[in-house]
């Protein structure tokens, strides 16, 4: 009898041993495991503009940082379908403040009209040409430091697979340059921007007297006399038409046609002084303009880049583009009509 009591008893706490550990097994295979939180200073594919590039702003009544700095970024595919994404940009050193010329957007099937985001520039690329329609940026002081130019010409990556990407000696022994729109120059605070300038998503076959005379004049006299004093700037750079002139002659295109060679290339640089509420500011129409348009031949471009100012409303005529969109109306038709001779 005494024995099978204590079969029982053995057999009542094996019973309980047994459904305690099914339960703590059921609650331990139905816990979620915490995610890892992605985080937002890692390199994005690509990138609507709601709120990038609102970097932050050095106080101007202090010397400007050398440290580089990080745009607020709101991530997107680069292989995106959806091609209605229009957002307006108004944050402070956003590079698109001025507006969108071309109401470019990160959708893989505007081939000719691609948005693309590289942290410190953006622009609307034209995979049917093999270069940018137009570059924006905005220039302070904080962007120039003293890093070394990099040299690092390269395919962009971040560009959709289907488009042609192209190659960093594409433009060997084609009597032009690889122009940069975004220049080096423009960005030396540290070397990822140095770097992010030499992606061929940047680039335009130049000839080599516009860009080492007449354009270096201009982006020079950019950083030197129109940042330096203590301005900062708003530059949207394009091109446009087919054919140019380079050290080997005319031609239309290189790199077996991929690749169209322009035969116009333009600037605009909006200039206010360094500050807060930029687009209250540039609104109130009390700024600074200075517009070029030059032509793309090695043979008749003259060394100064002054003998090209025109207005931002030639080159809205021969482009196609709307400039200066996010100002109002009233402002956007002084600025745009006046010619500026510094």
């Amino acid at each position: 009898m005494k024995e099978k009591k204590l079969l029982s008893l053995v057999v009542s706490v094996a019973l309980v041993v047994f459904i305690t550990c099914v339960r703590l097994r059921e609650t331990t295979g139905n816990k979620t495991p915490d995610k890892s939180k992605k985080s937002r200073t890692e390199k994005p594919v690509n990138s609507t503009t709601k709120s990038n590039h609102s970097r932050s702003r050095p106080s101007h009544n202090t010397a400007s940082s050398t440290a580089g700095t990080t745009a607020s970024r709101t991530i997107v595919t680069s292989s995106s379908d959806d091609c209605d994404t229009h957002i307006r940009n108004t944050s402070d050193n956003n590079h698109l403040l001025l507006g969108n010329p071309s109401d470019a957007q990160p959708c893989r099937m505007l081939v000719s009209n691609y948005l693309i985001d590289r942290t410190y520039y953006v622009a609307s690329y034209n995979s049917q040409r093999g270069t940018p329609n137009w570059v924006s940026w905005h220039l302070d002081a904080s962007d120039l430091g003293n890093t070394y130019r990099t040299d690092n010409f390269r395919a962009d990556p971040e560009l959709p697979g289907s488009f042609y990407h192209v190659e960093g000696t594409d433009y060997v022994s084609s009597g032009f340059d690889r122009g940069h729109n975004c220049p080096s120059g423009d960005r030396t605070n540290n070397t990822d921007a140095n770097e992010s300038t030499f992606l061929m998503s940047n680039m335009i076959p130049q000839a080599p007297k516009n860009n080492k005379r007449t354009w270096a004049g201009f982006e020079e006299y950019t950083r030197n006399t129109l940042v330096s004093p203590g301005n900062e700037c708003y530059i949207i750079m394009g091109s446009y038409g087919t054919g140019g002139t380079g050290s080997k002659g005319k031609v239309k295109t290189i790199d077996q046609g991929k690749v169209a060679v322009p035969a116009r290339i333009w600037k605009v640089v909006v200039v206010i002084p360094a500050g807060d509420n930029d687009l209250e500011r540039l609104s109130s129409g009390d700024v600074t303009v200075v517009a070029i348009d030059t032509p793309n031949n090695n043979n008749t471009i003259d060394n100064s880049w002054r003998k090209y100012i025109t207005s931002v409303k030639a080159i809205e005529d021969s482009t196609g583009y709307h400039l200066l969109s996010n100002l109002p109306k009233k402002v956007q038709q002084a600025l745009k009509s006046k010619v500026y001779v510094p």
